[in-house]
């Protein structure tokens, strides 16, 4: 069984991760940017020096429509 354990993610990586599930941005607006994909606009943390947990990443992915499954195999490529 392949080890899908989700681990912590910089910025630039949850952004460059997103971009390959057909994300288009970070766009700025509001208070956080956001990423479009078709209809689904999904807001994204604002950049920071710190990793982006487990739990927030969960809820991103999520809302997202990843599973930990397919999220896990794109960082592994």
């Amino acid at each position: 069984m392949p080890d899908h354990k989700i681990r912590p993610v910089s910025w630039n990586g949850l952004v460059r991760g997103l971009r390959n599930f057909g994300f288009e941005g970070p766009y700025s607006g509001g208070k956080h940017p956001f990423m479009i994909r078709d209809d689904l606009v999904l807001t994204v943390p604002n950049p920071h020096t710190k990793e982006i947990g487990v739990d927030l990443l969960m809820r991103i992915l999520k809302q997202a429509g990843i599973s930990r499954e397919e999220w896990v195999l794109s960082e592994e490529r």
